[in-house]
């Protein structure tokens, strides 16, 4: 897909994806996320995310808020580990009122202390709400195992105790310190000329003081294997297993993304749903889940099943790995595999909203941005060799931690 990068003198980066369609899509994407935070702040780059909706130096809450809708357009955030994200989808006309938003909110919120108190209590139902969902839940638990005393392994949310500590010198100093200009990405994909984009952009971004990045992210150590079981007043035992893996820039990236595709991706026709669910009938969902971050990766299994049932879905699940370990796949097999994930890929492409965050995202870590076919090729390159080598380091079941919830009478 076609694309253009033009720098502002401050570091901010300015995307222009040009696009036919009269619906336009636009984020801000700031390279920080929940391991930015210190151990006593758990909680703060969410929290940020929440309040820059509140008010800024010239608008109040309902302002912000009907700034887009008032024209028919969808405004929303959401923060990761690495990423806070803005994003906005509208009609061609309002690219300016978009991007005007984005500096206000971003760069002139005051966070005034009356709205702190109120959206602490808005996380904490956020938090509540999130425990009662143990399907949710555990996989924060088990991150939390994955990344023992390292802040990846935090949760994004924050815990109440944290949350309620947070304060103005927090979040101001937060934001100096992570949201540094050359880690922060303008992208639009929409009806536009590029000069046109590049002298809104200019208006909009060319005055926010220069901040550049001065330090690394300190990567996470692989912590030993563990297998913990937590009784908890539920009615079904959920249960997730994996290890910490390969990260973005790891050769074996694209080979891992295939494998977990065949083994518990999109689809139904996935090996551990027909093995698991289809043949046995043990489990409602079994899924895994590979993301691959800056310094390191999670590959994560999940499923949910009657307690009784738990310890023989391992063990078939065990031997599912095994077999994969053992049983090189066959280049049809392979070949067959490939043309599911391109397709996939292909498919999500319509996603345009997603399309256009993912291409900031691919400009912030890699610096550069793929064209599907350079993506697809890398999917192609994948050997039989290369699957085979990453079957039997990541499926090893030495190597996996487990966490299971295991229900308790009520």
């Amino acid at each position: 897909m076609e694309y253009n990068v033009h720098t502002l003198p401050n570091g901010i980066r300015i995307l222009h994806v040009p696009s036919a369609s009269a619906i336009a899509h636009a984020c801000i994407l700031i390279h920080s996320g929940s391991r930015d935070e210190e151990d006593a702040q758990m909680g703060l780059a969410h929290f940020i995310e929440h309040l820059i909706f509140k008010r800024t130096e010239k608008r109040s809450t309902n302002q912000i808020l009907n700034r887009l809708e008032s024209v028919g357009a969808d405004l929303n955030a959401y923060t990761t580990k690495e990423y806070t994200c803005i994003h906005a989808s509208f009609l061609e006309p309002y690219v300016d009122r978009t991007l005007e938003l984005f500096n206000d909110i971003v760069f002139h919120s005051v966070f005034p202390i009356e709205e702190l108190d109120k959206e602490k209590g808005v996380i904490l139902d956020e938090i509540t709400s999130y425990l009662d969902q143990p399907e949710e839940a555990i996989n924060d638990d088990f991150e939390d195992m994955l990344f023992a005393n390292h802040s990846l392994g935090r949760n994004i949310l924050g815990t109440p105790k944290t949350v309620m500590a947070l304060d103005q010198k927090d979040i101001k100093q937060f934001i100096k310190n992570n949201y540094r200009t050359d880690q922060i990405i303008v992208a639009v994909l929409g009806n536009y000329a590029l000069t046109k984009l590049i002298k809104i952009g200019e208006k909009y971004f060319s005055d926010v003081p220069e901040n550049l990045s001065t330090s690394k992210r300190i990567a996470p150590v692989k912590s030993l294997p563990q297998q913990i079981r937590v009784n908890k007043q539920i009615m079904q035992a959920h249960s997730m297993l994996g290890t910490q893996t390969y990260s973005l820039h790891h050769p074996y990236k694209a080979g891992l993304l295939l494998l977990n595709n065949i083994l518990g991706g999109n689809g139904m026709s996935s090996i551990l749903n027909l093995q698991i669910r289809e043949k046995y009938g043990i489990a409602y969902t079994i899924e895994s889940n590979y993301s691959p971050l800056s310094d390191t990766g999670i590959f994560a299994l999940y499923f949910g099943t009657d307690k009784e049932k738990v310890d023989r879905a391992t063990a078939l699940i065990f031997k599912e790995f095994k077999k994969i370990r053992s049983t090189r796949m066959s280049e049809l097999q392979l070949q067959k595999a490939k043309k599911k994930f391109i397709g996939q890929i292909a498919l999500g492409e319509e996603n345009r909203i997603g399309l256009i965050i993912s291409m900031a995202k691919s400009l912030i870590d890699y610096q550069k941005i793929d064209d599907l076919e350079t993506v697809f090729n890398k999917i192609r390159a994948v050997s039989v060799e290369d699957m085979d080598a990453i079957a039997n380091e990541v499926l090893d079941e030495k190597n996996l931690s487990s966490l299971t919830f295991h229900p308790t009478e009520l």
